[in-house]
Order: C-alpha cells, then sequence, then structure tokens
C-alpha cells in the first residue's frame, strides 16, 4: 500500500486538498480527527494532558478546552514541546492500527493528513511527502478566521512551527493554496500519476 503523508504549516489550506484525494478515492486518515477522538472522556490521553497542564485546560463539563491549551503551548516552548510528546504517542499508535486494517483490505493508496506528520515521526510511515504551503499574510487570515483568534495569537502559532524551507527541503511534492482553487486539483491529479495511483 502506497502510504502519502500530507503535512504543511496552519492555514496553509492543508484541508482542502485532503478533500481532494479523497475525491480521488483514496483512503485519507485525518491526524485531527483522531486526536479529537482520542480527547473524548473517558480518555488517558486527556488524564496525561491534565496532569501535565492542570484543570485550567478543561471545561467543566471535563472535555479539553483548546483555546486554553493553545495560550499556554503557543507562547512556551517547552509546553509545547511536552504537548506533543503527550500527544504524539497516542495518536501515533491509532493512526498505525487504522494502516493496518488498511492493509489487511488491500488498499492501494491511503494519505495521512496530518499538520505535526514530521514532529510525530509519521514521516517514516509515508512512501511519499506532499507539502501544502501559502503565503503568510493569506495563513493569518485563516488561522484568525477558522479559530476566532487575534492577530497576535495566529503569529504565535505561526511562529511555534517548522519553517517553509523546512517542508520544501523535507518533501517529494510541494502544493502552493494560494486560493487558485484551480491550481489545486491538477497538482493533485499529477501527484497520483507520478506515484502510479491513477493510470493516464
Amino acid at each position: 500500500m502506497l502510504v502519502i503523508g500530507l503535512t504543511g504549516p496552519t492555514g496553509s489550506g492543508k484541508g482542502t486538498v485532503a478533500r481532494l484525494f479523497a475525491d480521488f478515492g483514496l483512503s485519507v486518515i485525518d491526524a485531527d480527527e483522531v486526536y479529537h477522538n482520542l480527547l473524548l472522556p473517558p480518555s488517558p490521553c486527556l488524564d496525561e494532558l491534565t496532569e501535565r497542564f492542570g484543570t485550567d485546560v478543561l471545561h467543566p463539563d471535563g472535555t479539553l478546552n483548546r483555546r486554553a491549551l493553545g495560550a499556554i503551548v503557543f507562547s512556551d516552548a517547552q509546553a509545547l514541546a511536552d504537548l506533543n510528546h503527550i500527544t504524539h504517542r497516542f495518536v501515533m499508535e491509532r493512526i498505525r492500527l487504522e494502516l493496518d486494517r488498511l492493509r489487511a483490505l488491500n488498499t492501494p493508496a491511503t494519505v495521512i493528513d496530518a499538520p505535526q506528520l514530521f514532529e510525530a515521526g509519521a514521516d517514516r510511515d509515508c512512501n511519499v511527502i506532499v507539502s501544502v504551503l501559502a503565503d503568510t499574510a493569506l495563513r493569518m487570515e485563516r488561522i484568525m478566521r477558522r479559530d476566532g483568534i487575534d492577530s497576535e495569537a495566529a503569529k504565535r502559532r505561526i511562529e511555534a512551527q517548522k519553517s517553509d524551507a523546512f517542508f520544501r527541503s523535507h518533501s517529494d511534492y510541494i502544493i502552493e493554496n494560494n486560493e487558485n482553487l484551480n491550481l489545486l486539483l491538477p497538482a493533485v491529479e499529477r501527484i497520483l500519476l507520478e506515484t502510479g495511483v491513477r493510470a493516464e
């Protein structure tokens, strides 16, 4: 089974590209969705997060307050490293189980959609790496609109992530997603043709 790793910095519009891969019939493992499901109480992952960051990162109903947690980790490099150390272990265990299930079904190709593909070590499970990039100003707008945060908070999130240069040097393919949607479909199709997932 060909495993395509799909990644890129926050606000790059990676989700749009993931949907295009799905439209071509590929299975897509959404790491964010895996993470969110792992946090539904009762949750060993949530328990470890609470032990590290305290109950202030919880809503009154016991679910994770993502905004409160983000305020902590995106202004403290060690806190972010601790968050990743806890969550990546749980997420990767679940992703690898899903990869095993798909292989057993003789699935020809699948996509791991993961913003922290490299940080979690998921790149080692992939045959091909595709990174989605976008201009910083556009990413700021997308993050602020998506997460309901101000420009300073959006800037901290961008600065906490790897640079465009890192993604360019560690990827087999780069897709530029600066809101010209007409360019995205041919880019995805070219990747599928060149990797043998689709025939001419």
